[in-house]
This record gives structure tokens, sequence and C-alpha cells, in this order.
């Protein structure tokens, strides 16, 4: 009996001591250290402040701001791709959150739509996909799973197809549908990530996909995809291991019946500056696919180092057009206006046009930066996309490249307004980053991304399903694809392409009353 009342005691002295012990020692290296102000006055109190910062992204991610607020993308637009990804579902009810009062831009309808059956849509081929049913939803739970569907995919007819490099390749690129996959680097991105990426618009078709400045993986070439090679200051996968071009490795590039057409990235919205990986981003298997070092940081020059103005750019495109006979494009971010007519007067004096102009607004960024950069260098999507194809017009060259516009266009009525400014193909990136899992953790510098996507560690990618978020790419992609021509309709013409900036419309502020 005493025995027991000694171990009971015992029991309850280190229940009752240790946490003072503990919050005892806290407060001595609180009270003592020079590092925090706030610990200093209030040790072991002043944590929690530390602690609510740390969760305070979360916390007003799913808490405290509003369904249309939260920057780049609010929830709203977060829901929306991931509905249309799970379960290809578009609807919303009792209508949109969006502050009417506010002046913005609005898409013109016609008082007599075209109905769908005067659309010109290819649906002759079929998609095979899986989609998410919801069997029950409860307060804590959600009883759901995955059915086979065959679904149209939404491609543009043969009549209204885009071809990059119709009158300057030898081989020129088609593409039937006006959205592809934003330049996204295996690196930035997991294996896992770039397969389901790959797969998922090889589903879809009509599409292509950016393989970003990392050059071309295995993992790109899993799904039977068109690619878009980008070749970035840094020069990976075509240059030598001292770093200068490779003729040799563009070749053998440009011989991939997969590498539809190439892109020199001048500059991104996410980084005007050079390309940044993180050392341990550079694995073994990267290093040997961009030709560096394994294990060393990588900045690309904010530059090519051998090209100093447009006329060099310009003969360098044109010397990779013949070599490898495919389309070669640019990739820009605009900011000093007088120096993009500059160049468009360049193109004209030497009679070299690149076969497209990829308008990456300030506001893009899938990939990791520096903050600067991010929030305040380039003119965001919607202001430089006209001003660039403006340009184009009033120097005769608008029938002569194409325009992809990229930046935050993550849903179909930003994609018509923006090929209502003047693109011919929109490009996204991030949309199809939360397709396959992101959950806007903000970590994509880190290579501790939560759910697998925008890192490299096995450990983590084992989270991203290859073949569950396959098919999420593949219907998000098909979802905007049928939004785009559900506007156009309401729009009064038959196909998305023929959107002009007669379709939009820009509302000052006025109020709405009654309701």
């Amino acid at each position: 009996m005493n025995t027991l009342l000694i171990i009971i005691a015992t029991l309850l002295a280190i229940i009752f001591f240790t946490p003072l012990l503990i919050f005892g020692y806290l407060y001595f290296i609180d009270k003592h250290q020079a590092q925090h102000s706030v610990l200093r006055n209030y040790p072991v109190l002043g944590k929690m402040r530390y602690m609510l910062e740390k969760i305070g992204p979360e916390m007003r991610q799913y808490l405290y701001h509003n369904d249309n607020e939260g920057s780049p993308f609010n929830r709203n637009e977060f829901i929306f791709v991931n509905k249309a990804a799970k379960y290809k579902d578009r609807m919303l009810g009792f209508g949109s959150e969006r502050d009417f009062e506010k002046p913005g831009l609005y898409l013109v309808n016609k008082m007599f739509p075209l109905q769908h059956s005067e659309l010109k849509i290819d649906q002759s081929r079929k998609v095979n996909t899986k989609l998410y049913q919801i069997t029950q939803e409860g307060f804590i739970s959600r009883d759901e799973h995955r059915e086979d569907k065959v679904i149209d995919p939404y491609l543009l007819s043969d009549e209204d197809a885009i071809v990059i490099g119709r009158h300057t390749a030898a081989e020129p690129f088609q593409v039937k549908g006006l959205i592809g996959q934003s330049a996204m680097s295996f690196g930035s991105l997991g294996s896992h990530a770039i397969t389901a990426l790959s797969e998922g618009l090889g589903m879809a078709g009509g599409t292509w996909m950016n393989t970003g400045e990392g050059s071309v993986s295995p993992y790109h070439e899993k799904g039977d995809v068109d690619l878009i090679m980008q070749i970035s200051s840094g020069l990976f996968g075509v240059r030598t291991k001292e770093g200068a071009f490779s003729w040799e490795a563009f070749k053998e590039k440009s011989a991939k019946k997969n590498v539809k057409a190439f892109e020199l990235k001048l500059a991104q919205g996410a980084k005007p500056r050079g390309g940044h990986l993180a050392a341990n981003k550079v694995t073994e298997e990267i290093a040997e696919i961009r030709t560096l070092t394994p294990w060393e940081e990588v900045d690309s020059p904010n530059r090519f180092e051998n090209i100093n103005d447009t006329g060099e750019l310009l003969d360098f495109l044109n010397q990779l057009r013949e070599v490898g006979g495919k389309p070669v494009g640019i990739k820009m971010t605009v900011g000093n206006e007088a120096e993009v007519e500059d160049m468009v007067k360049v193109m004209v004096e030497k009679d070299i046009i690149p076969d497209f102009i990829t308008v990456d607004g300030g506001n893009g960024g899938s990939g990791a930066t520096y903050y600067e950069m991010a929030a305040s260098v380039g003119l965001p999507t919607f202001a430089a996309l006209p001003y660039v194809d403006q340009l184009l017009e009033k120097y005769g060259l608008r029938e002569r490249t194409l325009i992809i516009a990229s930046g935050q266009l993550v849903t179909p009525d930003k994609v018509a307004m923006a090929l209502a400014m003047g693109a011919d193909l929109v490009n996204i990136a991030r949309g199809f980053m939360m397709s396959t899992g992101c959950i806007r953790s903000h970590r994509c510098h880190t290579n501790t991304c939560p759910v697998g996507v925008a890192t490299t560690d096995p450990k983590l990618e084992r989270a991203l399903d290859i073949d569950e978020k396959k098919y999420r790419v593949c219907n998000y992609l098909i979802s905007m694809r049928e939004g785009l021509f559900d506007l156009a309709a309401i729009a009064g013409i038959d196909s998305p392409t023929k959107f002009t900036k007669e379709h939009l419309i820009y509302k000052e502020q006025f109020k709405v009353h009654g309701g």
C-alpha cells in the first residue's frame, strides 16, 4: 500500500513539476537571448506570437479571407480549378461573388447567341477519362468514387486550327486547342508532377507542353503530348559542359518527333532575371539532363551572354529555325514600351519575325523568384498584351506571327478576355499545378512542397499519385475548352478563335440599385 502511494505521489510530482521545469528553462533562455525583443520582455508568452505568425497564412486562406480575397488566386478560382479537374464541373449556385460596383472588364453578350449546334467544334475524337461522383457529403466526411467516362474533347475545327510557323518552318506545328501548359521545368516540379501533366495533356489532345528552361526530361515524354522546348540564357539541354551553346545538342533535340517548336526565353513574369534552382533540387538526374554539376545552386545569366541586341537575337533565332527546321519564338515580359517597339522595328528591318511571341505578364509566377521582382517588375498580362498586339498591327507583322498570352489565366473567362485582347493562344502554369494537387502552400522554392508537386524529394513526391492526377489534368483542360466554346456562343461567334476587342467592354465604377 505504501509503495503504491509512493508511486502515485511520484507520478503526480512529475506531472506537476515537469511543466514548471520546462517553462522555467524556456523563461530563462528567452529572458537572456538577444535575437527577439518580444521574448526578452515577455518570455514564454511571447512565443504565442511566433506560433500565430507561423500558422497565419493557413488561417487567412481557410478562415479569414473571403472567397474573392487572396493572391495570386482567390478561393473561388482555386475551387473552380479543383471542381473542373475532379468532376468536370463548372457550375455555381446563387450567383457570382464578384464586386460589380468596382470598375472592370466584361465580355459582351449577344441578344441572340448561337446554338451549340452552330459552333465549329471537332468532337470526332473521344476522350476516356475518370470523373469523381459524390455519393454522400457530410460535415466532416465525403463519400465519393471515380467512374470511367467518355467525354468530348472540344477541339477546334480543322479550318480554325492554329498553325505555328506556317510560312517559315520546314515543319510547322498545328494545334487544335487554344490552351497549353506554360513553361515548367523538371527540377522546379518533380518527376511525378511532370509525368501527370504529360500524360493528362496527352489524353486531352490538341495541346502542348512547354518544357521550361530545364530542357526535355524523360518525364515530359511520358505522355503522347507535343512539346515546346524552351531555351533560356542558361542553355540547359543545348550546352557544352563549359556552358557554351552546342549545335550538336540542339540538332539532337530538334530531331525528336515530339519536340514541335522552340522558345527563346528573354524573361518570364516571375523572374525577369535569369532562372534559379536551389542546390538541393539539382539532383544527379537533373544535372545530367541540364549538363550541370550535381548539388550546386544554379543561377542562369540575366540574358544570353553572346546576344547583346535585337539584331543578334533575331539572327540566332533564324539560324535555329534553319538548322532545326521547326518554329522558333521568343518569350518576354513587357516593361519598357519603347524598347519593345524598337524590337519590332528591327524585325521589320531584318525581315526576321519570330513564329510566336509569348507575352508573360508580370503577374505570372509558377517559379521561385525574389520578392521585389515578382511584385514590381513588368506589366501585368492585360496591360502588356494589347500593347504588343497593337505594335505588331502598326508595323504590319500581325499576320506573320502569333501571340501566346500567360499570367493568371486559369478560368475560361480570363482566357476569352486574353484572346479578345489579341492573343492567339494561351499558356497556363499554376492552373495545371493546382490540377495536380497544388494547395498554394508557397513552398515552391524550398523543395518541401507538402503535396509532392514542386519538389524532387522522393518521400514528398509519393503523395502525388500519377494515375489519379493525370485524369484531373485532362479534365481541367477540357473543362476550360468547353467553357471557352460556351462563351463564344454567348458572344455570337462560332469559334473562340474569333474573339476580338469588340467583345470586351470596360465598365467604370457604378452603383447597382435594387436587386
